[in-house]
């Protein structure tokens, strides 16, 4: 007798070290985990291993996938480790410095001033061309479109071998037809090139940060393209068929993985992103409506805020030294993960991070080759985690650790052990630091606030993180170095759109308006449906981002659905002044001489899916006792 075919959802996190997955079978509910290292030389090879464990777990086949989410870390590595390739730049004439003037930003303030070093381009200007032709900012054409100068643009990105380029003019986002002139050059005269244009990566307006974007588009595209294809590939010869394949977005939600192709960029923060919207589940479950999420793997920790069980969302985030103007969950990334390397610098101190070293070679402890001490390893030689990994499918070179922070430890005057707890103290403190980047620089009082600590490493240093902060306490998920895999099972598709439009209130052009959200509706509608979402199923959210006449950022807001009258935009506007005050402690409501001013209209699509539910353990007959030298902060237990 046939056995009866069932229904099971995936989700894989490929980290820098372990690769971790997720399983829900639809009817039983049932839910799996397991971790497999990842495979640096070719990730695809992990994540199909990882596919063969977990269902292996569950007595199944890949006959019985039914869907299969994906958070990768390849378009965050190669921004945050700078490998990024030899692009080109085209931009309208006169514009050829823009990316070397970019923006008055000094890190860490003036004090640092003398001492702060401006970052390469990530375009050298060597390898940026300008076309002669202008639009203006309601997209009317000032100066035509000179072709000759993209026929040379074009033969000079070909004869030197640049096959990545980027292309962003003046006001495209109100018009894109040079930008597509400029593309059928670029296709015509050189063939072999990935072009990224800023009429479709981003329409907004801000030359610069619509620059950068497409830019960082461009340069992650050729890997991103070849990995998705190959996973892809992968995945069918595994199942032996096709598979619905998503990936995760930075603005939380997932896209098939030939949309993904065309789109790399808003796969940037795909990881941080699902650990973030896990956080958030089990946040909500927990009862904690103010949390700060810890997700530390061995690469990198990444850190973010949610309110009210919702991860906050921005588009001024960047990745390294570059920044990128999507939708994202708003997370900050430091180097200082389980793998970080700790080291002394020219002056002599200990210092851990950002460089990693990552699943190959791994710590000194995995036996694999490498030849510096980690994070890992100081938890190693202090006992803070067992001689094995993953119910002993790892074994760790204990004495190896040993012997490689013992010399480090003699080139700074330190015994094994203190400078094992110097590794593990400098790693908190660079965590700290980014929670507060996420808390206290943002207004917000980090001592209202929980912590919920996931990942491979997350967990390890949450007690000592408490005590920095001066944090209400910690949450710990059960199986917390697998919290992004399940996070990918419990997100929606997500299309984001948005349209520059600006006006002042009082002269509104509802009609305008109106039109604006409506091609916006009907672009994600269409994404929609090409995920295989029925009509019925859509859901769209809108919002709109506002400032006050002369300001330089807006706040965005939500708006209505429904249609766009006087009394719409009015709710919009009252909306602004009241997150205006609570941002930034005032507003003009009332004031006749401050005007309100529309700068961009946004419209997200929704396709939902059907969450699995949280695994809880069983609740304790009494808590355990506090630690009689501190107070560990409330620890929830339960659904944690």
């Amino acid at each position: 007798m046939a056995r009866a075919q069932r229904r099971i959802r995936v989700g894989i996190d490929t980290g820098g070290t372990f690769t971790d997955v997720v399983a829900v079978d639809e009817a039983s509910g049932e839910v799996v985990t397991t971790k497999t290292p990842s495979t640096p030389a070719n990730p695809a090879d992990g994540f199909v291993t990882g596919l063969e464990k977990v269902l292996e777990a569950m007595g199944a086949s890949g006959a019985d996938l039914a869907a299969v989410a994906h958070g990768t870390t390849v378009a965050t590595n190669k921004l945050l480790e700078g490998k990024v390739e030899r692009l080109g730049f085209v931009t309208t004439e006169g514009y050829e410095f823009m990316l070397e003037i970019a923006r008055q930003a000094v890190p860490d303030g003036y004090g640092n001033s003398y001492f702060w070093v401006k970052p390469p381009r990530i375009v050298p200007a060597d390898a940026v061309r300008t076309v002669h032709g202008r639009l203006d900012a309601s997209g009317a054409q000032v100066r035509p479109f000179c072709e000759e100068d993209a026929v040379a643009a074009a033969r000079f990105f070909r004869d030197r071998g640049i096959t990545t380029v980027g292309v962003c003019f003046l006001h495209s986002y109100a018009n894109d037809e040079h930008e597509r002139a400029m593309l059928e050059v670029l296709r015509r005269e050189h063939p072999d090139a990935v072009v990224s244009l800023s009429s479709e990566v981003l329409r907004e307006y801000r030359e610069y940060e619509r620059a950068m974007t497409t830019l960082v588009d461009a340069a992650v595209k050729p890997d991103v393209a070849r990995y998705v294809t190959n996973i892809r590939e992968r995945l069918e010869r595994f199942a032996g068929r096709p598979v619905p394949f998503s990936v995760m977005k930075s603005n939380g939600g997932v896209l098939s993985a030939a949309e993904v192709v065309h789109q790399p960029v808003t796969t940037v923060l795909s990881g941080p992103a699902a650990g973030a919207l896990g956080a958030a589940l089990v946040a909500e479950r927990s009862g904690f409506a103010k949390v700060l999420t810890c997700d530390g793997g061995g690469t990198s920790t990444d850190v973010s805020v949610v309110l009210d069980g919702r991860p906050t969302l921005t588009t001024e985030g960047s990745v390294g030294a570059y920044p990128s103007k999507i939708p994202m969950i708003d997370v900050v990334t430091v180097g200082a993960g389980g793998g970080s390397v700790a080291w002394v610098s020219p002056e002599g101190t200990l210092k851990v991070g950002p460089r990693s070293a990552g699943a190959d070679p791994g710590p000194l402890c995995y036996g694999r080759g490498g030849t510096e001490p980690t994070v890992t390893d100081a938890h190693v030689v202090l006992g803070r985690i067992p001689a094995h990994l993953l119910g002993g499918e790892i074994a760790l070179d204990v004495e190896a650790a040993r012997a490689g922070v013992a010399a480090l430890g003699r080139r700074l005057g330190l015994d094994v052990e203190h400078c094992a707890s110097g590794i593990l103290e400098i790693s908190a403190w660079n965590q700290a630091n980014a929670l507060r980047q996420v808390s206290v620089k943002r207004g917000l009082d980090v001592r209202e606030f929980v912590l919920t600590t996931f990942g491979g490493s997350g967990s390890l240093l949450a007690c000592r993180l408490v005590d920095v902060l001066g944090l209400a306490g910690a949450v710990v998920p059960v199986n917390p170095g697998n919290l992004s895999a399940f996070g990918l099972l419990t997100v929606d598709v997500r299309i984001d759109d948005v349209q520059t439009h600006v006006a002042r209130h009082d002269r509104l052009d509802l009609e305008a308006v109106s039109a604006v959200l409506e091609g916006l509706t009907a672009r994600a509608a269409g994404a929609l449906l090409a995920e295989g979402f029925a009509p019925e199923q859509h859901e769209f959210v809108r919002s709109a981002d506002l400032r006050y006449v002369g300001q330089a950022y807006e706040v965005r807001v939500p708006a209505d659905p429904g249609p766009v009258d006087a009394g719409w935009a009015q709710r919009v506007a009252g909306r602004f002044h009241d997150e205006h005050r609570q941002l930034y402690g005032y507003d003009f409501r009332g004031d006749p001489s401050q005007h309100v001013e529309w700068v961009n209209l946004r419209v997200t699509g929704v396709g939902p899916i059907i969450r699995p539910e949280l695994q809880r353990l069983p609740e304790r007959a009494t808590p355990p006792p506090p630690s009689p030298n501190r107070p560990i902060g409330h620890l929830k237990h339960g659904d944690a």
